[in-house]
C-alpha cells in the first residue's frame, strides 16, 4: 500500500459510511486517531493506509462495493484523480500493465473484479461518472438522452466527427447506435470511424479510452478511433484529412477569444465571417466544412444564436444556400444551462441537388408556452422530433401543428432580422380563434361565473349570515401539530427527510414561500412529496382533514409558527396550532373550509378562462376568423 495516498475528512466519512460530523467527533474523542499528514488547518489530509488501519481496528470500516473501493484509490492518487483514471482506463483497455510501484496498482484487484462483473466498457463508464460527479463545476456534459437524439437525427454515416468532443458523450452515442441498428450513423447503426478534437489533454485521453472500450465491445466489432488534443477552430486540418458523413457538436458558448482576428480570411467562412460575439456560428461553419457533400451536422446551441442581430447575415446565407434544414427547440433541462430551451440545428452540406431546401422545418418542444402545461416526457419528445425530421428529410408533407411544428418557405424567413426562433413563427396552440372553440370557452366561463355566484348566495353555508354573526369569539383549547403527532392523531412528513407519496385525505402545506394548505382529493394521490412541502396525514378517527387544512391557513397561526431568515420566512409546522374539538364539530368547520376552497378555485378558474376568452377574441378579430359583429 502506498504511503503517498491521502484522504480528506469527507473521504474518511465515505470509507466508514458515516457523516463528516462523526469523523470530527472521532478526532476529538480518540487520541490514537491518525494525525494529518498534509492539507490545511481547515481541510486536513490523512494517510489512507493509517486511516484504514484505524477504522479496521475500531470496527468502523464499512465494506464498500468494488466501484467505491476503486474510486477511493483513484481519488487519493498523488498525481490526481484524472491522470489516475486514465491509467485505470488503459489497464481496462489492455493498453497498460499496472506496475506494483504505480499507486493505481493498489486498486488493481478491485478493478479486475469490477471488469469481470460488468465488462471493461461499463466499468470505465462508472469510474468516469464518479470523476465527473466529483468535479461538477469543471465540466459541462451532454446528457445521454440528448446525445442519443442528436446521433439519431444525424442519420446513417460511416464516419462521425465531434470537433469539441469533451469526454465524448456524442461520439459514444453515435458509436452505440440504436439497438435495432436503425437510424444511427453507419449502415448497421454504428460508424466505422470516430474522430474527435478537444483542447483539454486529459479530456481528450479520457474520450479516446471511452470510445476504444465502447467500440471494442460492440457487436459490430472495433472501429477506428482518432481523438486529438487540438483547438478545432484554430488548427488547420491536414490536406489529406477525410471529410466525414456526420458531425455532432455541443460547442462552448459565448466565447470571445475563439480566433476571430487570426481567422478572418479562413476558407471555412463560406457563409460569411462570424462576428466576434458569434462563436457558435463559427462552429456551425466549421462543421459544414468538415462534411462531405450531402453529409449532416447536428449542433446543440443556445436559443440566442437563432435571433441575435450580429448573426443575421450568416443565418441568411445558410438559408439561401440550403445548408440549414431544421431548427428544433428542446425543453428546458436538455443540457446545461438547464434553464434554457436549447436549440438543435440540423444542417446538410449542399450537394447540388435542385430545390433540395426550399423550406425550413421549425419545431418547438419547449412545452406549455400557451397554457402553462408541463412538457411531455422526453421519450415522446425525442420520438416526435425524429418522426417529423425524417418526414421532412424524405420530402414528405409535414402536417402543421399549432405551437409545435411547421415547415416554412425559406423566402419568408429572409427578412431584416432573419430571426429563426421557432416560437416566433409558430402560431401558439390553444388560442381558440375558431368560433366553436371560442363558444366552448365562453360556455365554461359562464358556468364558472354562475358557480362563484352560487357559492356567495345568502343561504350558502360557506359564509355566515351577517345578521346572526356573533360580535365576538370564544377562545378554544388548542394543541400543536407536534403534540398531535406524538399522540398519533396525525403523522408529519417532511420532503427533505422522507420519501413519501401523497394519498387522498392528506394535508399538504408549503413550509417556505407562498402557498396555502390543501387537502389531497380522491383520485389525486400518488405524487412524490417535493421541497418545500410538508405532508400531514391525519387519523380520520381523530381529525377531519379539511378542519386541519382550514385552521392551518389562519394568518395568526402561520405568523406565530414562522421563523425569518433574511427576507424569507419558513414555517415550523410542528408549532402550528389546532383547536381541540370533537370530531362532529371539526366536520362542521371542515365543510365550511372545503366550500371556501372550492370558491377560491372557482375564482381562480374564472380568471384563467376569462383571459383565454379575451385573448381568443383578440386573435380571432385580428386574423379574421371572428367578424366584428
Amino acid at each position: 500500500m502506498s504511503d503517498g495516498a491521502e484522504v480528506t475528512a469527507a473521504a474518511i466519512a465515505r470509507l466508514a459510511g458515516v457523516g463528516r460530523a462523526a469523523v470530527s467527533n472521532w478526532r476529538r474523542r480518540y487520541t490514537d486517531f491518525p494525525r494529518p499528514v498534509g492539507g490545511t488547518e481547515t481541510s486536513p489530509a490523512f494517510s489512507l493506509a493509517d486511516v484504514e488501519s484505524w477504522l479496521r481496528d475500531h470496527g468502523k470500516l464499512a465494506e464498500a462495493p468494488l466501484r467505491e473501493q476503486v474510486r477511493r484509490r483513484l481519488e487519493s492518487a498523488p498525481e490526481g484523480h484524472g491522470p489516475a483514471l486514465v491509467r485505470a482506463g488503459e489497464h481496462l483497455a489492455g493498453l497498460r500493465e499496472l506496475l506494483n510501484t504505480d499507486p493505481v496498482a493498489e486498486a488493481r484487484g478491485a478493478l479486475d473484479r469490477m471488469m469481470r462483473e460488468t465488462g471493461p466498457a461499463a466499468a470505465f463508464e462508472q469510474l468516469l461518472a464518479d470523476y465527473f460527479e466529483a468535479n461538477p463545476r469543471q465540466y459541462s456534459l451532454t446528457p445521454e438522452p440528448t446525445a442519443a437524439l442528436m446521433a439519431r437525427l444525424a442519420g446513417p454515416g460511416e464516419s462521425v466527427l465531434d470537433p469539441a468532443c469533451g469526454s465524448a458523450e456524442l461520439l459514444a452515442a453515435a458509436a452505440t447506435g440504436p439497438a435495432d441498428g436503425s437510424g444511427g450513423p453507419g449502415a448497421s447503426g454504428r460508424p466505422a470511424a470516430l474522430y474527435g478534437q478537444e483542447t483539454d489533454p486529459l479530456l481528450a485521453r479520457l474520450a479516446a479510452l471511452r470510445l476504444t472500450l465502447r467500440t471494442g465491445s460492440a457487436a459490430a466489432g472495433r472501429c477506428a478511433v482518432d481523438v486529438r488534443t487540438e483547438d478545432a477552430l484554430r488548427t488547420e486540418p491536414p490536406a489529406d484529412a477525410p471529410l466525414v458523413a456526420a458531425v455532432l457538436c455541443h460547442p462552448p458558448y459565448n466565447e470571445r477569444n475563439w480566433g476571430h482576428d487570426e481567422l478572418a480570411y479562413d476558407p471555412r467562412w463560406a457563409y460569411g465571417l462570424p462576428a466576434r460575439t458569434e462563436s457558435e456560428l463559427a462552429w456551425v461553419q466549421h462543421a459544414l466544412a468538415r462534411l462531405r457533400p450531402g453529409g449532416t451536422a447536428v449542433l446543440l446551441l443556445p436559443p440566442a444564436v437563432a435571433a441575435r442581430r450580429t448573426g443575421r447575415r450568416v443565418r441568411a446565407a445558410l438559408l439561401r444556400k440550403g445548408a440549414l434544414r431544421a431548427l428544433l427547440a428542446l425543453p428546458p433541462g436538455a443540457a446545461a444551462p438547464h434553464s434554457l430551451p436549447l436549440h438543435l440545428w440540423v444542417l446538410r452540406k449542399p450537394d447540388g441537388a435542385a430545390d433540395a431546401a426550399s423550406r425550413l422545418l421549425l419545431m418547438d418542444a419547449s412545452g406549455g408556452r400557451a397554457d402553462g402545461a408541463e412538457p411531455p416526457p422526453w421519450e415522446r419528445t425525442a420520438a416526435d422530433m425524429l418522426a417529423v425530421w425524417r418526414a421532412h428529410e424524405a420530402g414528405e408533407t409535414v402536417p402543421e401543428q399549432s405551437g409545435v411544428c411547421a415547415t416554412l418557405p425559406v423566402i419568408d424567413l429572409l427578412d431584416e432580422e432573419v430571426d429563426l426562433s421557432p416560437a416566433r413563427h409558430l402560431l401558439p396552440s390553444g388560442t381558440g380563434t375558431d368560433a366553436a372553440a371560442l363558444a366552448s370557452v365562453r360556455a365554461e366561463l359562464e358556468r364558472t361565473l354562475r358557480r362563484t355566484l352560487d357559492l356567495t348566495a345568502a343561504d350558502d353555508p360557506a359564509l355566515p349570515d351577517r345578521r346572526s354573526a356573533a360580535p365576538g369569539s370564544t377562545a378554544l383549547p388548542e394543541a400543536t401539530v407536534g403534540e398531535l403527532a406524538r399522540t398519533g392523531a396525525l403523522e408529519v412528513h417532511l420532503a427533505t427527510a422522507d420519501a413519501v407519496t401523497t394519498a387522498p385525505g392528506d394535508v399538504v402545506i408549503p413550509v417556505q414561500g407562498r402557498g396555502a394548505a390543501y387537502v389531497v382529493a380522491e383520485g389525486e394521490g400518488g405524487a412524490r412529496l417535493g421541497k418545500p412541502l410538508c405532508l400531514l396525514r391525519p387519523d380520520p378517527a381523530a381529525l377531519d382533514a379539511w378542519f386541519v387544512a382550514g385552521f392551518l391557513r389562519s394568518t395568526a397561526n402561520t405568523r406565530q409558527a414562522s421563523s425569518y431568515a433574511s427576507s424569507s420566512s419558513r414555517i415550523d409546522v410542528r408549532r402550528l396550532r389546532l383547536p381541540r374539538l370533537p370530531l362532529e364539530r371539526q366536520r362542521a368547520y371542515g365543510e365550511r373550509f372545503r366550500l371556501l376552497a372550492e370558491f377560491e378555485a372557482a375564482l381562480r378558474r374564472v380568471g384563467e378562462v376569462g383571459e383565454e376568452f379575451v385573448q381568443g377574441m383578440f386573435d380571432g378579430l385580428a386574423d379574421g376568423t371572428v367578424p366584428p359583429a
